[in-house]
């Protein structure tokens, strides 16, 4: 089995081929730059160094959301493409699980995986690891950043924060949590691609052209357009 993975969900871009029971090769930048132009170039250099070709892939496992609706619109449209072109499984995972695998297996509490909406709002859910299985304890949710972190102050059990977007919401989560949250190091708040590629190794392909984004909520722009239609 030889498994690409795609994410473009956010601002880190990520690419990895998982073969087997082994890494073959992964590319991570962290950078405010345009991904619909970076990204094939990004395949495309980690399948030649890999020595991997397009008909060489088994399956295409892509981050789903949410997060930059048009980040993740890029990343669902070139795995669509690249699945059904090569006639091939396309799986898709939460954006917010990737995170919280890289980083919960040896945490001994629960993981919350989060990314910025603004306006005090954000992106995020609740992770455990049972038995080596990462399982969902609060599903993906678009929250006030103070609702979430006094609803989680309440079960006393530590909590560890991860992802590039905490630090905007530091402070709120010290002054409300105290000892009880953790905070993940720089060198893990990147989600890893090889991670996104291992959740996705052993889930069943999903219908290709009814496959969509998880965005959570509406583009603002469309929000707009109904509210103005008077549509609910």
């Amino acid at each position: 089995m030889t498994i690409l993975a795609i994410d473009t969900s956010n601002n880190a871009l990520g690419v990895a081929i998982l073969e087997n029971e082994k890494v073959l090769g992964e590319y991570i930048t962290n950078l405010n730059k345009n991904h619909s132009i970076r990204i094939m170039p990004a395949i495309q250099t980690l399948m030649n160094d890999c020595e991997r070709t397009p008909s060489d892939l088994t399956k295409i496992v892509v981050a789903k959301g949410p997060g930059s609706y048009t980040g993740v619109r890029i990343g669902v449209t070139i795995a669509k493409t690249l699945a059904w072109t090569l006639n091939i499984p396309l799986v898709g995972v939460s954006s917010l699980e990737v995170l919280a695998s890289g980083v919960g297996r040896y945490f001994n509490g629960l993981v919350s995986p989060l990314f910025d909406a603004r306006r005090g709002q954000v992106y995020t859910g609740l992770y455990q690891f049972e038995d080596g299985q990462l399982v969902i304890v609060e599903k993906d949710s678009l929250v006030m950043i103070e609702d979430w972190v006094e609803k989680l102050k309440i079960t006393s059990t530590p909590i560890l924060f991860v992802g590039n977007d905490v630090e905007l919401h530091y402070n709120v989560i010290h002054q409300t949590m105290g000892s009880q949250a953790v905070f993940a190091s720089i060198t893990e708040k990147n989600p890893r691609p090889s991670e996104l590629a291992l959740l996705g190794k052993n889930k069943q392909g999903e219908d290709i052209h009814s496959f969509v984004p998880n965005y959570i909520r509406l583009a603002e722009a469309e929000a707009k357009w109904l509210e103005a239609k008077g549509i609910k």
